[in-house]
C-alpha cells in the first residue's frame, strides 16, 4: 500500500509552499488509495512552538486534508537513539565528544557514487566522498533532521517522499542512512520551488504568507486549493477550475512540471471569484457575520439575515475575495458614506442640486418601489434634460455609497430604501445650495 507523509516543522506558521506539498502528498495518496500520515517534526527544542502546531492542524483541517496517523519526533527519541547506537556497534559511527564532555554521535559517510531516479525528475546523480561525516544524535541528546527522518520513514513504512527540491541536497546523505541501517530504499519526488512574479523567491510581498492569513482574508479553501494545484500541474486541456475531487482522478506525480511555479496573487484571486460566484451565499453569510460584527456593521443578536444574504449575493459574483465584501458594501451599513477623495473631486464638485432634487421628486412619486420602476424614472428624468444617463449616474452613484464601482445603480438604490437614497442625495443639494 502507498504510504505518504507531510512532516512539517513547528517553527512557524504553514505557508503556500508547505501547502501544496501537504497537498500533493494527499492528493498522491488518494490517487492510489493509500495512506496519507502526518508527522510533526519537533525535534528543535528552542525554536518548536505549541501555537505553530495548532496553526498547522487548522490550516490543514481548512484546507480539508484528513490525515490517517499523525506522529510527533518529540515523542520518538528513543527510538532514535536506539538505531544511533545500532550504527555505533557495526562500526559505521563514531562518537565525538566536545570539550564540555558531552557526546555527540556522527556517521562515517563512506565515498561512492549515488544515483536515484526521481519521479519528477529523473535520474539524479550524487559523489558522497563530497558529503561530510554527518552528526547523527548532537550532543544535546536531540536527533538530527537527516537521521530522525530515515528513521521515521522506515519505522512508519512510508513508500514515497514528496517533497520541495530544496531537500534534493539531503537525499543522497538519507540514502546512505537508509543502506547503513538496514532499510528499504523508499521512492522519492522533489517538486519544483514556488517563486514570485518578480522571478525571485516567494516573500511577504509576492505570497509567502501563512495560509491561515489566507483563510483571514477572504479566500475560500477549495479556490485555494484549485490554485494550489496549477502550481506545477495541470489537469489538461488548459483548464484552470478543477476540483479536488476530480483532481484525485486525474493526478498523477510523474506529471508535475520540473520547472518552478509562479505564485500569482492576482491568478488566485480570478479564481476565488470564480468560486465566489457559485458558492452558498448562507455559507458566505455565516463567514460573513463576525467580520461585519468586528467592524461593528451589525449586532449578532439583532440583525437582518435576509437582508445580509441578499446584498451578499448583490456583491459575491464581483469579490476577488470574500473580506472585499466589508469595504465593497460598507455604505449599506453605515449611516453616511465614507467618500472617496478621487471619486468626490471627480463627480461631486459641480452643482448638480437640480438634478438630483428632480431624481428624489420622481422617487417620491413612484407608485411602487421596484428596480423596474427606479430605472424607469431615472431614464425619463435625463431624456427630460436631454442629458446622458453616464452625466447623472456617476455622481449619484457617488453619494449615495461613496464609490465609482459596485452593483447596478438602480439595485442600489432598491437596496439602499427610498428614505436612505433621498437623504444622501439631498444631503448633496443642500450643501451645492449652501
Amino acid at each position: 500500500m502507498v504510504r505518504v507523509r507531510f512532516a512539517p516543522s513547528p517553527t512557524g506558521n504553514l505557508h503556500i509552499g508547505g501547502g501544496r506539498t501537504a497537498l500533493f502528498n494527499w492528493l498522491f495518496s488518494q490517487s492510489q488509495k493509500g495512506k496519507f500520515i502526518l508527522r510533526i517534526e519537533d525535534t528543535d527544542r528552542e525554536r518548536s512552538r505549541k501555537e505553530f502546531v495548532e496553526e498547522i492542524l487548522y490550516s490543514l483541517k481548512w484546507l480539508g486534508f484528513n490525515w490517517d496517523e499523525l506522529y510527533y519526533q518529540s515523542e520518538r527519541f528513543e527510538r532514535y537513539r536506539l538505531h544511533a547506537d545500532k550504527l555505533l556497534k557495526a562500526g559505521l559511527a563514531y562518537i565525538e565528544r566536545s570539550e564540555a564532555g558531552k557526546e555527540a554521535i556522527i556517521y562515517k559517510v563512506p565515498g561512492r557514487k549515488i544515483r536515484v531516479n526521481d519521479l519528477i525528475r529523473g535520474q539524479i546523480e550524487f559523489d558522497s566522498s563530497l558529503i561530510k561525516d554527518q552528526v547523527l544524535i548532537k550532543s544535546d541528546g536531540t536527533p538530527t533532521y537527516n537521521f530522525a527522518c530515515v528513521v521515521d520513514d522506515a519505522e512508519m513504512n512510508i513508500t514515497h517522499i514528496i517533497r520541495g527540491d530544496d531537500h534534493i541536497s539531503n537525499t543522497p546523505k538519507q540514502i546512505l542512512l537508509y543502506e547503513a541501517l538496514g532499510f528499504g530504499l523508499p521512492q522519492f519526488a522533489h517538486l519544483p520551488l514556488i517563486m514570485g512574479v518578480d522571478g525571485g523567491r516567494l516573500s511577504k510581498r509576492t505570497g509567502a504568507t501563512a495560509i491561515s492569513d489566507y483563510h483571514k482574508m477572504g479566500y475560500l479553501p477549495e479556490a485555494l486549493l484549485n490554485y494550489l494545484l496549477l502550481l506545477s500541474w495541470a489537469p489538461g486541456d488548459n483548464r484552470e477550475l478543477v476540483s479536488v475531487e476530480e483532481a484525485v482522478k486525474l493526478f498523477d506525480i510523474k506529471n508535475v512540471n520540473k520547472t518552478s511555479a509562479t505564485f500569482d496573487l492576482k491568478k488566485l484571486d480570478w479564481i476565488n471569484n470564480q468560486y465566489l460566484k457559485g458558492a452558498d451565499p448562507e455559507k458566505l453569510a455565516d463567514e460573513l457575520i463576525p467580520l461585519l460584527e468586528a467592524k461593528q456593521y451589525i449586532n449578532r443578536d439583532n440583525f437582518d439575515r435576509g437582508y445580509l444574504l441578499v446584498l451578499v449575493k448583490l456583491f459575491q459574483a464581483r469579490l476577488p475575495r470574500l473580506n472585499d465584501f466589508l469595504d465593497w458594501a460598507d455604505f449599506f451599513f453605515l449611516d453616511e458614506p465614507v467618500i472617496e477623495p478621487a471619486a468626490k473631486e471627480k463627480y461631486l464638485t459641480g452643482d448638480l442640486s437640480k438634478e438630483f432634487r428632480l431624481f428624489v421628486q420622481r422617487l417620491d412619486n413612484l407608485d411602487s418601489f421596484e428596480i423596474v420602476n427606479i430605472e424607469g424614472s431615472f431614464r425619463e428624468l435625463v431624456a427630460e434634460l436631454g442629458i446622458e444617463a453616464k452625466k447623472l449616474i456617476h455622481p449619484i452613484r457617488v453619494a449615495l455609497t461613496g464609490k465609482t464601482i459596485g452593483p447596478g445603480l438602480f439595485e442600489v438604490i432598491y437596496y439602499l430604501g427610498k428614505e436612505r437614497s433621498q437623504k444622501r442625495l439631498l444631503k448633496w443639494v443642500k450643501s451645492t445650495v449652501a
